[in-house]
Parts: structure tokens; C-alpha cells; sequence
């Protein structure tokens, strides 16, 4: 029987985590055996499970310091490979929820085709917690999508979610490829990995799930959109500051420039270099920070201003 392990990466979090440790530890495993990994990622207090959890199969490992959403999820899945000779991670952020079926709806969608690398959930806004919560009707919410696969537009050196802020009423209900699958909630083989390597320290927080699909489809695997898998999603919920923080414009706007040096053509990286200008003139503090620091080279984790 095939083994899979879903890892959850925990940063001060501890309710939110406890929410996403028991959707996993509740979500049907059919055909295959499944192990939860929690890695508390340098945690100011170190987490503790509940009882119950603990004889459940949920695995708790830490690391003293923040070692970033790639870090974290990077030991976890080598500590998978290594305890239990994992055959597929599942990376589910740490302020989201699965469905009863949503795992094993990734798991069919892989085993149905060698050549798909990475399957990816419909993901939905946690009910109240959406952008726009003040445009949509009480009984909308909890339908409202975050993420229906993903688009790169390389035009304008940007990753973005399809459907995002729409109510979904099936327009999205196709299972088909997509551009890159976005860390929340993906299911990826581990020969996959053994190809292409894991994630990228370099970019610590976002557009880590970027590179990652895009060095997974450079190695000739599909990366398959699953509306069956639903997931529900606070929204950086995880990071500091959530939506909109320094946190978030800082990284975002480095690893945008890392993602275009690293995988864009001659005329995205000229781009590129017209962004970090703009940038450099027109943003704040934050966003020109990460500009200095993808020249300087300062990858992985640095202070926020």
C-alpha cells in the first residue's frame, strides 16, 4: 500500500494549526496510508498537541528557528522520506481546512495519469474572512473561491489566482491543467521531487509554489487542477501581519524578481528590470527593500522594515 503524508507548517498559530491538523487527521485514505507531520516552525511558544492528536497518526517535529514556508516544509518532507518512505506530500498551509474527500480526490487525480506531477484543490475563502466580505450574501459565503488553478502572466512578471473573489456557481468545475499550483494545498509525487528537488530556500515565503511548478513542468509533468479536492483558506492567516503587512509586500516583491531572473526569457528579465525601477521610485518602504535586497543578492529570510 502507498504511503502519504500531509505536512503542516506551524508559525505561532496554534488554533488555526489544530483546525488543519484535524481535517487532515479526518479526511478519507482510501488505497493508501496517511501520515500527518506538523513541523513547528520556530514557534515563540513550541506547540502542543492535544491528547487525542497525539495518538492519532500526527507526527510533531520543530525547528528552533523560522526556517520560512520552504524551510519548513522542505524538513518535514525530508523527515517523511525518511521515517515512513513517503510516495506522495501533501503541503497544506497551516490556516486552511480539507474536505472529507479532498486528499483522496488529489490522490485518484495523480494515480489516474504518470505523467501529472502535482495535483491542486479548489480552494475557497474561510466563510466571512474574504476580501470583499461586504459584497456577498450570507448564504454565498463559504463559496467564494481563492484559488480555481493558477495563471502566469509573464507580460507583467505576475502569478495570479483564477476565479479569485468569484462566487462559484461551477464555472470552475473542470479538471484540467494549469499554469502552477499554489502551496496551500498541493499533492505532489515524491519521484517528482527526486527530479526536480525540493522547494527553493531562496524565496523563504511566496512565489516558492511558482518556482516549483514551473521546474516541475519543465520536467515534462502536468500540473492538474482537481475542483473535487475543496479546501477552505483564512488567508495569510500564517503570516505576520496577514493580507497586505510589510511581511507579504516585501517578499512578493523580491521573489517577483527572483522568479523572472530564474525562469523569465531575455524580455522578462528586461521587464523585470523596468518593474524593480518602478518599484524603486513608486513603492514604499517595504517593496523597496525587496528590490535592494534581490540586487544585493539577500535571499531567504531578512528583516522587514
Amino acid at each position: 500500500m502507498e504511503h502519504l503524508t500531509t505536512i503542516i507548517v506551524n508559525y505561532n498559530t496554534p488554533k488555526e494549526t489544530e483546525l488543519a491538523i484535524r481535517s487532515a487527521v479526518n479526511a478519507t485514505a482510501e488505497d493508501f496510508t496517511h501520515q500527518v507531520i506538523v513541523v513547528d516552525n520556530g514557534s515563540k511558544e513550541p506547540l502542543r498537541l492535544p491528547k487525542d492528536l497525539r495518538k492519532a497518526k500526527v507526527e510533531l517535529i520543530r525547528s528552533e528557528s523560522n526556517l520560512g514556508f520552504t524551510g519548513g516544509n522542505n524538513l518535514g518532507m525530508s523527515h517523511a522520506v525518511k521515517q515512513y518512505q513517503t510516495d506522495y506530500f501533501l503541503l497544506l498551509n497551516s490556516d486552511a481546512i480539507v474536505e472529507k474527500q479532498a486528499i483522496q480526490a488529489l490522490y485518484n487525480a495523480l494515480k489516474a495519469d504518470p505523467k501529472t506531477g502535482i495535483a491542486v484543490s479548489k480552494i475557497y475563502f474561510t466563510p466571512g474572512l474574504e476580501f470583499h466580505r461586504k459584497s456577498y450574501k450570507k448564504s454565498e459565503r463559504g463559496k467564494v473561491l481563492w484559488f480555481a488553478g493558477g495563471s502566469i502572466d509573464w507580460a507583467n512578471i505576475a502569478a495570479f489566482h483564477r476565479g479569485v473573489d468569484e462566487v462559484d456557481r461551477g464555472q470552475y468545475d473542470e479538471q484540467k491543467s494549469c499554469d502552477f499550483a499554489t502551496g496551500c494545498a498541493l499533492l505532489v509525487k515524491r519521484v517528482v521531487t527526486e527530479h526536480v528537488g525540493i522547494l527553493d530556500k531562496r524565496f523563504f515565503l511566496y512565489a516558492e509554489d511558482v518556482d516549483f511548478s514551473l521546474r516541475v513542468r519543465k520536467a515534462g509533468y502536468k500540473i492538474v487542477f482537481v475542483p473535487r479536492s475543496i479546501v477552505w483558506h483564512m488567508n495569510s492567516g500564517s503570516v505576520a501581519g496577514g493580507a497586505g503587512s510589510k511581511t507579504q509586500q516585501y517578499y512578493q516583491t523580491r521573489n517577483r524578481l527572483l522568479l523572472a531572473a530564474k525562469h523569465g526569457s531575455w524580455r522578462q528579465r528586461l521587464t523585470g528590470l523596468r518593474l524593480a525601477f518602478q518599484t524603486l521610485t513608486r513603492g514604499n518602504d517595504a517593496e523597496r527593500k525587496g528590490v535592494v535586497d534581490f540586487f544585493l543578492l539577500r535571499y531567504g529570510k531578512q528583516p522587514i522594515v
